[in-house]
């Protein structure tokens, strides 16, 4: 698998497009006349003899016939009609011809594993062309995210961005691969820090290692930094996840500032991330301890559709979500020895913190609605 490399996607031209038509002399020897009524003609590309003899005034301008032959898009009129309403014209059939061969090509690349996986499994191609295409109506229509700040998370090179958690499912984090990698100007991707449960259970398991999720642990959060990746973290974990409605939007403790230690040794900044919306999907009224233990979770939520409705009740309400991304906090003027102090530690755990709160109190006052 690692000698796999990506084939781009091949780049197909309609038949007919305007890159063809705007030549001055088709292919075949074309060129354009002019014949007695003053409408154009077309010859044959090889001229019949005695041509040569043809009248002077019979032979068009210069100007005319070194003019281009003249196509539908240069009116600004689509293939069918003077309406500009596009008939079944080329350019439909050429989109659709580009759809159908890169679907193909992927296909193909899928089944003779001529694809790139990196050392943590993350799979780019996939990523993009189906994981993210089918979290993308959620993210625009159902939620309706709106994104603000998103330059903040730098071009190029590594940043750890840290985010509040909530909602009892963790929908959170995927709205939020999914704003940077549709939102940033250099479409980066964010390689998510995920907890072990993740990697328990199936099939989730293996979509989250192709989709750039790693273990939340700071060996790899390291080495991803390092490698000039956009790293994302939520410190609250389980605890700002499942805790309860009656709590929404109070950040838990970021436990001892482990992620400040990985962003100063690997020397990037750190973007706090408020994420609004995401409390209210499914409102947490109570949690059975007992069936958490027998299943192994950290916790069993009871909220006014689950486990009432079953299945049903896990999906999740159409609130409105907002995703503010602050102004960086530069770790490059520590050095890396930095990292061995607990009480510096301790002091931008806190400053990051108190700016993710603060922003989030922020964008509750300027919410019309939970829902709009």
């Amino acid at each position: 698998m690692a000698d796999a490399k990506v084939i781009p996607f091949d780049d197909d031209r309609s038949r007919g497009g305007p890159e063809r038509a705007g030549k001055g002399r088709p292919a075949g020897g074309r060129r354009r006349a002019e014949n007695g009524e003053g409408r154009p003609s077309e010859g044959t590309g090889r001229e019949p003899r005695g041509a040569g003899r043809t009248p002077l005034t019979a032979v068009p301008e210069a100007s005319e016939t070194r003019e281009a032959p003249e196509t539908r898009e240069d009116h600004g009129v689509a293939d069918g009609g003077p309406d500009g309403r596009e008939h079944g014209g080329s350019g439909d059939r050429g989109d659709w011809d580009r759809r159908i061969a890169s679907g193909l090509a992927f296909l193909r690349r899928r089944i003779t594993g001529d694809y790139e996986v990196d050392e943590f499994g993350y799979d780019a191609e996939l990523t993009d062309q189906v994981l993210v295409s089918l979290l993308r109506p959620l993210y625009e229509k159902y939620f309706r995210v709106e994104v603000l700040g998103i330059e903040n998370i730098p071009t190029e090179g590594g940043a750890l961005v840290v985010a509040n958690h909530s909602g009892t499912l963790p929908w959170d984090a995927l709205m939020l691969q999914v704003a940077v990698h549709d939102h940033h100007p250099a479409r980066r991707a964010l390689r998510l820090l995920a907890a072990d449960l993740v990697f328990m259970l199936p099939i989730v398991n293996e979509l989250a290692r192709k989709a750039g999720h790693t273990l939340a642990c700071s060996e790899d959060a390291q080495r991803l930094l390092e490698r000039g990746e956009v790293v994302g973290v939520m410190p609250e974990g389980f605890k700002g996840l499942g805790k309860p409605f009656s709590e929404r939007y109070k950040l838990q403790r970021f436990g001892r500032g482990g992620f400040v230690s990985t962003a100063l040794r690997a020397g990037v900044p750190i973007v706090p991330c408020s994420i609004v919306g995401a409390e209210e999907i499914h409102p947490m009224i109570g949690n059975s301890r007992t069936l958490a233990r027998l299943l192994g979770f950290p916790y069993f939520p009871i909220t006014p559709t689950f486990p009432l409705l079953g299945p049903l009740g896990m999906l999740p309400l159409p609130t409105k979500w907002t995703i503010q991304f602050g102004e960086p906090v530069p770790m490059d003027d520590y050095p890396p020895e930095a990292a061995e102090d607990p009480m510096l530690m301790f002091n931008l755990t806190d400053q990051v913190r108190e700016t993710i709160q603060h922003t989030l109190y922020k964008l509750l006052v300027r919410r019309r609605s939970v829902f709009f």
